[in-house]
């Protein structure tokens, strides 16, 4: 036995990080598997009874949409599987080497594999001291980290011993997060000459909107100018304050970018203005190349690859733009990496 070895430290904390979750495959089952457990989520359609809600999506939206969405999942697929996946892992392996035997680090995903009740049961076997949360969403929305801390606080319910839990609940304007983003952005600008950058955040309905608002504090417009305490978890707010840090670091000025919102989903309002209608402006003002950010996503997925990257490409082309170009999302990016475990050592 080598006596040199660094023994286990008897008390560890336990981190668990979060992403939203992808089909086990591309194939059409697993996708539907995956919507069905998505699309049925109170937090994110939260407008329908359940009477109507559950017959609705599982009886006819989920199996209409899962062929399709299979389509586009294969696009994205690679040798090593779903990008939101092997990010997620390779971030966990690298969070794990930076925090030290310390920290016990747990990946999960909060729809299909690997579950967040997986990851908690080996925070649990590894008997933690006590746990932090910390859901892969810089902006916070109940649709997604809220949806997150409600399925932590219901399995951790059921244990008979429950640990001390903290969760970190937004980053939109953490200094690692973004350092990380104009780093990946000057890369790229260093590459070409852009007229302008779109920051393209994932939409939520106007209503998730009105329904947090602090004393009815959301207004739709100038509100947002300013992250405050009224509106710290305005999910719009955020998006606005993660933009301005970004461009600031960045050394371009308001008119030189544009904030928009994209995967929008049923005929209710969600927030404006919509990227694909945005874009369609820009040729027209003589904006003809474009560099493309999706700062509400740290991971490579199907919304940032494939919407972003190529959807958005081809609609900017066919109405007269020249270049559109998206900026990486942040992976495992050794910068990202220093970011998530000075959050994590802070909490």
């Amino acid at each position: 036995m080598n006596s040199s070895a660094p023994a286990t430290p008897s008390r560890r904390i336990g981190v668990l990080l979060v992403n939203l979750g992808t089909p086990d495959s591309p194939k059409t089952p697993d996708v539907r598997r995956y919507l069905n457990e998505f699309l049925t989520d109170v937090r994110v359609i939260d407008n329908l009874p359940a009477v109507v809600h559950y017959p609705l999506f599982q009886g006819i939206v989920i199996p209409l949409r899962a062929p399709k969405s299979a389509k586009i999942y294969q696009q994205l697929w690679t040798e090593r599987g779903s990008p939101l996946l092997y990010h997620g892992l390779d971030l966990q392996k690298k969070v794990q080497a930076e925090l030290g035997p310390e920290y016990v680090v747990a990946f999960g995903m909060r729809y299909q594999n690997p579950s967040i009740a997986k990851a908690l049961e080996e925070l649990r076997e590894a008997a933690v001291e006590r746990i932090i949360v910390l859901p892969l969403f810089p902006q916070y929305a109940s649709a997604s980290t809220g949806s997150v801390q409600e399925k932590v606080m219901e399995i951790v319910g059921k244990w008979w011993i429950v640990p001390s839990i903290s969760f970190i609940s937004a980053f939109s304007d953490d200094p690692g997060f973004i350092g990380t983003i104009v780093e990946l952005g000057k890369r790229e600008m260093a590459k070409h000459q852009y007229d302008h950058i779109v920051f393209s955040y994932h939409g939520i309905p106007e209503r998730h909107i009105t329904k947090g608002s602090f004393h009815n504090y959301c207004q739709f417009g100038s509100c947002c100018d300013t992250l405050n305490d009224k509106n710290r978890y305005c999910y719009r707010a955020q998006c606005f304050e993660t933009s301005r840090l970004v461009a600031a670091g960045l050394g371009i000025t308001p008119e030189q970018y544009t904030v928009s919102f994209q995967s929008r989903l049923g005929r209710d309002p969600w927030l404006k203005p919509y990227t694909d209608f945005a874009l369609k402006d820009l040729p027209a003002k003589g904006i003809k190349n474009v560099l493309a950010f999706s700062p509400a996503f740290v991971a490579d997925c199907l919304e940032t690859t494939i919407e972003v990257g190529e959807e958005f490409k081809e609609l900017f082309e066919e109405v007269g733009g020249e270049h559109w170009r998206l900026v990486p999302s942040l992976n495992s990016e050794p910068l990202w990496v220093d970011a998530v475990t000075a959050m994590i050592r802070r909490s």
